[in-house]
């Protein structure tokens, strides 16, 4: 009997309240027993207390130990947080990131840029001095071997002396031409590096305004996908509406390489096709026709193998702000979330937004 009094007990002691709109009252628990003897529960004293009826915010669950964890550490917040220094830092190759304490983004940015400039201002340059040196004795050949055919068709020497001059003539200017096509790749390749240099610099211009700006604005609010897809229209733009200013950085710095690549390849296309023209009236059956012809094929692929990169990265873009924008509030708990059921329990809740 002692047992079943026992159950029943317990059982009262589990029974859920029922909320109602004022009070919340626990109507008190009958057990008779079966046997001679009855024993009752008594009902707890009825207590009153209000029912929180605020509805739960768009990107906030209501739990303080959950909203107020990092989203993630790529954006954690950091002691230097001034939005004049951050950006007077960001002019040096990494400072914003250094500044920002983000070290390996600046490493990585202060090496890139590092090779960058060195190729640029001082690798190329050596290149350029040493083929300007390589060509200066082929060029005073050239002169050298002019001067005798004028001077032999002056003196009216015979035939097989002014070709024997002419022939030594082109000989040392097709060695001129060479090294001249030499340095003309090279400058092509240092205006895209130059290009490229620019870009990564403008990188890391964005990159420290977004990791300023995530520290004391970010949010896991939901943003439209429509206009995102119509922001990302312009180069940049979708990623800029979702206020991720570090992405738009590198579609800017992948546009603006592929245009000055697509450029300087176009500007070698036009070059080799003035040679072209130009041995084509001397010798078109010569080595440095076909040799011509083969530079003008590989830069012809190059511009448009950069045309291609340049269109990949901009439909890229739009793509990326139609994602980022769909799943803007991804981080958000309250996508996925265990709530108290005043029914008993508790239930998880999960939500999409489309």
């Amino acid at each position: 009997m002692a047992l079943l009094a026992l159950c029943v007990s317990l059982f009262a002691q589990a029974t859920v309240p029922v909320v109602h709109s004022d009070s919340v009252s626990v109507p008190a628990a009958d057990a008779e027993d079966e046997s001679d003897d009855d024993d009752s529960v008594e009902a707890p004293v009825e207590e009153n207390f209000e029912v929180v009826a605020t509805p739960l915010v768009k990107g906030k669950t209501g739990i303080l130990a959950i909203d107020t964890l990092p989203v993630n550490e790529w954006d954690i917040p950091t002691e230097r947080n001034s939005l004049k220094y951050a950006m007077l830092f960001s002019l040096l190759p990494g400072g914003g990131q250094y500044y920002t304490e983000h070290y390996v983004r600046g490493g990585f940015l202060t090496g890139i840029e590092g090779l960058l400039i060195y190729d640029v201002f001082f690798n190329r340059s050596y290149q350029r001095d040493r083929l300007l040196d390589r060509a200066r004795p082929f060029q005073d050949s050239v002169l050298y071997f002019t001067t005798k055919v004028l001077e032999a068709n002056k003196n009216k020497a015979s035939r097989d002396s002014i070709a024997t001059y002419h022939a030594k003539r082109l000989e040392f200017l097709e060695r001129v031409r060479a090294q001249s096509d030499k340095k003309m790749e090279q400058e092509d390749v240092r205006k895209a590096e130059v290009a490229w240099l620019i870009g990564v610099h403008l990188y890391g211009m964005f990159d420290t305004f977004g990791i300023w700006y995530n520290n004391n604005y970010r949010s896991t609010e939901y943003r439209d996908m429509k206009t995102a897809v119509l922001w990302g229209l312009l180069p940049g733009g979708g990623q800029i509406f979702n206020r991720d200013f570090g992405k738009a950085g590198l579609v800017y710095m992948g546009i603006l390489g592929a245009i000055a690549s697509v450029s300087t390849s176009q500007n070698m296309v036009n070059y080799y096709l003035d040679r072209k023209h130009l041995v084509e009236k001397e010798n078109p059956k010569s080595e440095e026709y076909d040799r011509i012809t083969e530079r003008i094929t590989y830069y012809r692929k190059n511009r448009n193998t950069y045309i291609w990169g340049g269109v990949l990265i901009y439909l890229y873009s739009i793509a990326d702000a139609a994602v980022d924008a769909l799943l803007s509030d991804f981080d958000n708990p309250l996508h996925m979330a265990v709530l108290p059921n005043f029914n008993g329990g508790a239930q998880a809740l999960m939500s999409l937004d489309f």
